[in-house]
């Protein structure tokens, strides 16, 4: 991810085919307009930005259908060069979270991506088959952490009360246990596990300090909330400290409601937006 960087900049552009999107776009509410959504969305991306996220959900809504026309997109983004995340969210115990993983990590499978988001709601630990699966591959992982919506901070926010992590936020554990993890893999530089932080929180207030990055095995975050949602790009060292460089500013909204037309060029902005921000 770090050489995706160096050439192309921390900008992922979301690919969400939303219901009033597609109708915007002129397209129909069904997998055939997703998938069109999609393929053009990547080929606006292609060559600007190296990182594209499909949110599966908008697919998934169509079934069979969706998938396949999930498929087709991922195919376009591995044909341009660009590396996906599939927001996926997934978590389990054992078998069923290694079987997540190799629905989305393996190399034969028709889904196949760079990265996923994961739910660590069982614990950081409950993940292990799909953080072994994604070294083996040489894929990412992206764990929630802190996210961007309210109904989320009482839950990570709340103090836990025994172990060895008494006196952590549910938000600091798992960004501590991500982060000893990326420590001993002896990276040097970008980890190949991360984290989800919104980009309109306050991380403070979830126990988080990122002022200091460590010196090897620099944890990514996945940082949701640029653009529509509020956060500005212009804010990225003051808002993720030394962990800056590793940020992936995720756009979703704020690129795609400009329409088919516009898009490419408002990911340029961004572009530019983000590499004046990185400094």
């Amino acid at each position: 991810m770090g050489d995706v960087f160096s050439v192309r900049g921390q900008v992922c552009v979301g690919i969400d085919p939303h219901t009033w999107l597609l109708t915007d776009w002129g397209l129909p509410d069904t997998a055939a307009g997703a998938e069109s959504f999609g393929r053009q969305v990547v080929a606006a991306a292609a060559g600007q930005v190296g990182l594209v996220k499909p949110q599966v959900a908008f697919y998934e809504r169509f079934g069979s259908a969706g998938y396949l026309a999930l498929e087709r997109v991922l195919a376009d983004a591995r044909a341009a060069g660009l590396l996906t995340i599939a927001d996926v969210k997934r978590g389990d115990l054992g078998t069923s979270v290694e079987a997540y993983g190799q629905a989305w990590l393996s190399e034969e499978s028709p889904l196949e991506v760079d990265a996923i988001t994961v739910n660590a709601y069982m614990g950081v630990g409950s993940l292990e088959p799909v953080f072994r699966l994604a070294a083996q591959t040489g894929k990412g992982i992206f764990v929630l952490a802190a996210t961007s919506n309210p109904e989320a901070a009482a839950l990570q926010r709340a103090v836990i009360a025994e172990g060895n992590q008494t006196g952590q936020s549910v938000a600091q554990s798992v960004f501590g246990a991500v982060t000893e993890r990326n420590a001993r893999s002896g990276a040097s530089s970008l980890g190949s596990v991360g984290v989800v932080l919104g980009a309109t929180l306050d991380l403070a207030t979830f126990g988080l300090d990122l002022s200091v990055a460590p010196a090897r095995g620099l944890t990514p975050i996945l940082a949701p909330g640029f653009g529509h949602q509020g956060a500005q790009v212009a804010d990225l060292k003051n808002l993720y400290g030394g962990y800056a460089e590793g940020v992936i500013v995720s756009e979703s909204r704020s690129v795609l409601e400009v329409g088919p037309d516009r898009i490419k060029q408002a990911i340029a902005r961004r572009v530019v937006e983000a590499g004046a921000a990185r400094g």
